[in-house]
């Protein structure tokens, strides 16, 4: 198990994640995955996301469904450390947004991104 105090702090309003994410035209994202990747790669103990997929992720549609899918691959161990055992179940819906509607998907994400420091 992962110690939390370990996880590299990366709290934002799910909102905001969305309205900066529109207002820059998605460039916001690219910046965003990143950071995400490096919270999953923390809370995984290992590198599940790469710094290359995640720039690529938000500027490559394909990219960008891939990386969506893998982070819904690790929602279950996100869901273990927030005690939101129903989590992995929305790895399909994480994927669907994330190709149609990116700015949706990651607001979605951030937000139980945020439990983790709650």
């Amino acid at each position: 198990m992962v110690d939390k105090s370990s996880l590299p702090v990366f709290k934002n309003d799910p909102i905001i994640v969305l309205v900066l994410g529109i207002i820059t035209c998605g460039l916001y994202l690219i910046y965003w995955n990143i950071k995400i990747a490096e919270v999953f790669n923390q809370i995984e103990g290992k590198e599940v996301i790469s710094p290359v997929v995640a720039v690529l992720a938000g500027c490559c549609m394909p990219v960008n469904a891939y990386f969506y899918y893998v982070c819904g691959q690790h929602l279950a161990t996100l869901g273990d450390l927030t005690n939101n055992p129903n989590l992995k179940d929305k790895s399909t819906l994480l994927l669907i947004l994330g190709i149609f509607f990116p700015m949706v998907s990651a607001m979605i994400l951030q937000g139980h991104i945020n439990e983790l420091y709650d």
